[in-house]
């Protein structure tokens, strides 16, 4: 593939490009319900220990990976490792990768088709009522949901077919930033809303007697869904790091950021919740239910509604375009099939299988009465993805560098050859990697099961 060995031109770059891939939907549409259903505050906490303790030396670990081999998933894996064992992280990767894309481009064609709403007047002054109307709609028919689906896998297979450069670094650059001004005046706003601190109490102050193991394995799963580890995303957006990076500081500020991110969503959310009456575990038509009344409260509120909802738009191509890369590096490098032949291919898989979850979404779709194990087919790739997929494949990544990979390759990552005077951080680092993360992601897993 004769784009795919191209380079981030510098550290801001290699930033906004991997905090793209991490806030997308996470932030603004799976946290605040995520939140929402397990708790509130409580939750938070957790899941801030398992982003600490979990989430961030797995982020680190794929990135050395990816840079210290500067290939796809699979080639990777293969390069640094010939235990087959291992070599199981990257087929995990790529089926994580795939039934990711299955429902988040679901939800992302949601959000498309509110931009429309939006400039049609759909959303103008909407009550309560009206906004859950709209929604029902929105994720209801056999064709529509689809349709809009396909939309944003093309709209995502355009940028990708750019390359590194003129595609994804050109639109996270510019993106990244105006996103989270918006959301920031959509919290100023929120916050101002009659019964808006209920919201705030619900989103700061923990009642931990609400923390179970379901809610312990939910923060764990979307510790690793919001830093897109476990998929290959940010193995293969590693082997796109210049050789100046600093792996250990871009991960840090990439996990703070996406944090920030996140409690920001649920300020401009939860307040709204409890100001309108809505139920914070609605699930996941909270965003939809509750930003367009937020904006319908504010002056000039039907052009900032369209600019909302089109960064948001926005936040769920850049994630999209991060989650197809893992697959079209893959099938370029390891097929030697062409960048563009690749996109239409994956394209094609992803539409076919994720109309299944586009037609299973809304509980009065065509196919809602289909249970797996008591899920629908939407929330099936869900929670197969984040409760199982992800954490395996987080534990498979810190077993790998923990105890597969020669003490060297990772020194020489992690201090960029020796420039990086950051010895004490790297003993830390490796002996939460070899000691903390792994005993922490298997107490949950066999907790949960038990």
């Amino acid at each position: 593939m004769e784009q795919k060995r191209e380079k981030f031109s510098s550290s801001l770059t290699v930033f906004f490009a991997t905090l793209s891939s991490a806030v997308g939907l996470g932030n603004i549409w799976m946290f605040p319900y995520v939140v929402g259903q397990n708790g509130g505050a409580a939750f938070i906490i957790v899941y801030l220990g398992c982003v600490l303790l979990i989430g961030l030396p797995t982020l680190i670990s794929e990135f050395v990976v990816g840079r210290g081999t500067r290939k796809n998933v699979c080639g990777a894996i293969s390069k640094v490792t010939d235990k087959r064992r291992f070599k199981l992280i990257g087929y995990i990767a790529v089926l994580s990768t795939s039934c990711m894309l299955f429902f988040y481009t679901v939800v992302a064609g949601w959000v498309y088709s509110y931009v429309f709403k939006a400039l049609f007047g759909v959303l103008k002054g909407v009550t309560a009522e009206e906004a859950a109307q709209i929604f029902n709609s929105t994720s209801l028919g056999p064709i529509s949901p689809i349709i809009w689906q396909l939309i944003v896998l093309v709209v995502a297979g355009s940028i990708l077919g750019l390359g590194v450069k003129s595609g994804i670094e050109k639109l996270t650059k510019v993106l990244m930033p105006i996103l989270m001004g918006l959301l920031i005046l959509c919290v100023l706003t929120s916050l101002t809303l009659p019964g808006a601190y209920s919201g705030i109490e619900f989103l700061l102050k923990p009642d931990f007697s609400k923390v179970t193991v379901g809610v312990i394995l939910s923060a764990l799963g979307l510790a690793f869904f919001k830093l897109s580890v476990g998929t290959g995303t940010m193995v293969t957006y590693g082997s796109y790091f210049t050789e100046d990076n600093d792996l250990i500081g871009t991960a840090g500020k990439v996990a703070i950021a996406d944090t920030g991110v996140s409690l920001l969503a649920g300020l401009a959310i939860f307040p709204a919740v409890f100001s309108f009456g809505l139920a914070p575990t609605e699930g996941p038509g909270l965003l939809f239910n509750t930003v367009p009344l937020i904006f319908a409260k504010m002056p000039g509120g039907s052009i900032l509604s369209i600019i909302f909802f089109g960064l948001t738009a926005m936040a769920a191509t850049m994630a999209t375009i991060s989650l197809l890369e893992v697959l079209i590096a893959l099938f370029t490098e390891e097929l030697k099939i062409s960048r563009k032949k690749s996109i239409i291919i994956n394209i094609s898989i992803i539409v076919l299988i994720g109309s299944l979850a586009a037609l299973s979404a809304n509980p009065d779709g065509v196919l809602a009465h289909i249970k797996i194990f008591g899920f629908t087919i939407f929330d099936s790739f869900d929670k197969f993805v984040s409760n199982i997929l992800l954490p395996i494949n987080g534990l498979l990544v810190i077993l790998l560098l923990g105890y597969g990979l020669s003490k060297d390759f990772i020194i020489e990552q992690l201090t960029n050859k020796g420039t990086l005077k950051n010895q004490k951080v790297v003993s830390l680092l490796m002996f939460i990697i070899k000691y903390v993360t792994p005993i922490l992601i298997l107490i949950v897993f066999v907790k949960s099961f038990v």
